[in-house]
């Protein structure tokens, strides 16, 4: 289950990134360290867009954690659209980060040898779904909509020229399904209730958001896609 907590997960290296990066004197690196150690004011210092541009000009030869990387650039994106709740950044960048590994790209439903399976397989494992078992399978839904009509939109709109669903399709499944697991009492015990109001409010705007974030930000490796979207 992917929850709002990429924040949570920085590693020591992260935080010596943002050090290097901002650092200008000795005294810059003392004040540094301790406006990150207070939860309130590391958030204004990850939103220094000096860390975006440290990012890619380094690119493939950074120290940091996954999790920095895809809350640093997606927040960035998504600040740029105005969207400016860092929990909803938090959750999208902690969707990335799980979707861009290939073995979490499955649904909740299938076991490993089934492999990667559409969208409407899923939908179909819905009507014999306990209660627990649909809040997982429609956030899930929701979660593979908003990637593959975010990172990999060319790809969909593609594919929709040959029969395939198009980004109309996915947009609408995807508000749908967040929508209805926004209500769920899992989503409210997790704390997300009002990430998957967003999410399904906006759900848009943000897919237009992460499209910047994968034509000029993101390289993602194409095994990805092609297992994706196979």
């Amino acid at each position: 289950m992917i929850r709002a907590n990429c924040r949570e997960r920085f590693i020591a290296a992260d935080f010596d990134f943002v050090v290097r990066t901002l650092a200008r004197s000795q005294t810059d690196h003392v004040s540094l360290i301790d406006l990150l150690r207070d939860s309130t004011t590391r958030d204004s210092v990850l939103d220094h867009p000096q860390l975006v541009d440290a990012i890619l000009s380094n690119a493939g030869h950074l120290a940091i954690s996954s999790h920095f990387y895809f809350y640093v650039l997606a927040r960035h994106v998504l600040r740029q659209a105005g969207i400016k709740d860092r929990k909803l950044c938090d959750y999208v960048a902690s969707l990335l980060e799980t979707f861009s590994r290939i073995n979490r790209l499955q649904s909740p439903h299938l076991n490993a040898e089934n492999g990667h399976q559409y969208i409407s397989d899923t939908l179909v494992a819905l009507t014999r779904a306990t209660p627990e078992q649909a809040f997982l399978l429609r956030a899930h839904v929701g979660n593979y909509a908003l990637f593959i009509t975010g990172i990999f939109h060319e790809n969909t709109e593609r594919r929709s020229r040959r029969g395939a669903p198009d980004l109309n399709f996915y947009e609408q499944v995807g508000r749908a399904n967040y929508q209805l697991v926004s209500s769920h009492a899992t989503a409210r015990r997790c704390e997300l209730n009002d990430v998957y109001e967003n999410l399904a409010q906006q759900f848009r705007a943000i897919r237009l958001a992460l499209n910047q974030l994968s034509e000029r930000l993101l390289n993602l490796d194409d095994n990805v896609s092609s297992s994706l979207l196979r």
